[in-house]
């Protein structure tokens, strides 16, 4: 019950802290500043390096370096999947907005090279994008999206293949279907 209690905290701090920012800053400031200065995505060692102002493309770098760096040389796998992780989940929370509850759901990589440089990904939803996954959300309640970037190296060459799958859904939906799990136990 203490730890359901300290993660609230948390996620109250960065929700106030988000509220005071968005009187000063746009929602891209506050999205890529807001990452790089989090302890939680520093410890990634990745760094949001782009994000476009409707928050529909974010890009980042991650950097080889002595805390990313594993017994071969190469970027640690674990750097790369946490610096990725978020980052779908926070931009569908930011376009979509209070009416939806958005989740990271799975995770997957497939390594196919040593990072042994500067590494990139950009997470990308299109307005198409936006559009359908609001008219499925309409349609059904709740979808799971798949999508598939790669982390690149500045020559474009694939280091790595990921496949995030983000469930989406209305919020009175989820707090319905929420509340029958809870009654049926």
């Amino acid at each position: 019950m203490k730890a359901h209690l300290n993660n609230n905290r948390f996620f109250n701090m960065y929700r106030t802290l988000t509220k005071i920012a968005e009187k000063v800053f746009t929602d891209a400031q506050i999205y890529k500043y807001g990452f790089n200065w989090s302890p939680m995505y520093r410890r990634s060692t990745a760094k949001i390096i782009e994000v476009s102002n409707d928050l529909h493309c974010v890009k980042i770098k991650i950097p080889l370096s002595w805390k990313n760096k594993n017994f071969v040389g190469s970027i640690f796998g674990g750097s790369m999947l946490s610096a990725t992780d978020p980052i779908y989940m926070i931009q569908l929370i930011k376009i979509l907005g209070d009416d939806y509850v958005v989740w990271d759901k799975a995770a997957t990589i497939k390594y196919r090279r040593p990072g042994t440089e500067t590494i990139f990904c950009e997470f990308v939803f299109s307005p198409a994008d936006i559009v359908n996954i609001k008219k499925d959300i309409k349609d059904k309640g709740e979808i799971d999206i798949v999508k598939t970037p790669n982390i690149i190296n500045k020559k474009g060459v694939v280091i790595a293949e990921l496949s995030k799958t983000i469930y989406i859904a209305d919020k009175a939906f989820y707090k319905k279907k929420r509340m029958q799990k809870s009654t049926s136990k």
